[in-house]
């Protein structure tokens, strides 16, 4: 299992900031935003699995709960390239629990089950799951450890936990990311009881030391928001996990993402401002960082922006 990896986040972690990470980092395992089946089987797939070469490894995270629906869509992600099928069981949200996906699904571990062996058998690539530690009154080690038994009887080896219990009523799903108390215990006692499952753990990581004290005991930390708002908190992390002393600078990661915009713009007219939205933390913490993020959010969005942006931000905090 890899060390580390980028959680997957509902707007963020899209094709562009995947492939902006991968700069910072080359080893981290990059998710997907979630992807509902019906997206995939009724909308345009093609659309919603795109992904540069340059992104592996990188996993698909599916939202869905039918066995057959989610079967089909974990075999379209591997045709597409993917390297891990994800399941989200963790998502708080009012609008995906009407769908029965996300962290309403812990409720009914055997309705996972069967749609992980389903997952399973349609492919040779890793499928995994990504939950909570709990939901609503939920709340105890007990009912964790008795949907990682019944998911793992299926035949899933790995479990990416976010240390919080989920509200599926009167919490927004912000909220559910820091109201609910963190509770990493729980997860430790999972990977005690069951040695040779593959833990990951999810939440309010962001430091590189917070990923090293994780690591003495499970096998991987999964960074959220802190890598989106502190994109080059990576590089140091390359450093720590994998023993990268090539990493690059962040000049010189704002620079290769040049081709990358040209080529995004000429080849599917994206506008340079839906790329551009991910860099804006890259100098976090330094001098500069406030006209950076300034102008690489007011240039991009003016008419006729093209990857100049870049260079014209860059010159502004560069002597």
């Amino acid at each position: 299992m890899i060390k580390l990896s980028v959680a997957p986040m509902m707007d963020w972690t899209d094709r562009h900031c995947r492939y902006f990470h991968r700069l910072i980092s080359p080893n981290a395992l990059l998710y997907t935003e979630m992807v509902t089946t019906g997206a995939l089987i009724h909308g345009d797939n093609e659309r919603f699995l795109r992904f540069d070469n340059a992104e592996h490894p990188i996993a698909l995270q599916l939202g869905g709960s039918d066995a057959v629906d989610l079967a089909t869509c974990a075999k379209m992600g591997e045709d597409n390239g993917y390297d891990e099928i994800n399941l989200n069981c963790g998502c708080p949200s009012d609008r995906v629990q009407k769908g029965k996906i996300g962290a309403i699904l812990m409720k009914e571990p055997d309705t996972v089950a069967k749609a992980i062996e389903a997952m399973i058998k349609a492919v040779k690539i890793p499928v995994t799951i990504k939950c909570r530690i709990g939901i609503d009154e939920h709340d105890s080690y007990e009912f964790l450890n008795t949907f990682v038994e019944t998911v793992q009887d299926a035949g899933c080896e790995t479990f990416i936990i976010h240390a919080r219990k989920a509200w599926l009523q009167g919490l927004s799903p912000k909220e559910n990311r820091t109201v609910p108390e963190i509770n990493y215990k729980r997860v430790g006692a999972i990977k005690a009881a069951h040695p040779k499952l593959n833990i990951a753990v999810n939440g309010d990581i962001k430091t590189v030391a917070d990923v090293q004290g994780h690591l003495e005991t499970l096998d991987s930390a999964m960074l959220g928001r802190e890598a989106y708002q502190n994109p080059y908190i990576l590089a140091g992390l390359e450093k720590a996990i994998f023993d990268n002393t090539n990493t690059m600078e962040r000049i010189d990661i704002a620079r290769a993402m040049v081709p990358y915009i040209e080529r995004q713009m000429a080849d599917f007219k994206t506008p340079v401002k839906s790329i551009t939205r991910h860099m804006v933390g890259l100098f976090q913490g330094l001098p500069g960082a406030k006209k950076w993020r300034q102008l690489l959010s007011t240039l991009p969005h003016e008419d006729g922006a093209d990857s100049s942006v870049v260079e014209k931000s860059l010159s502004a905090i560069v002597s």
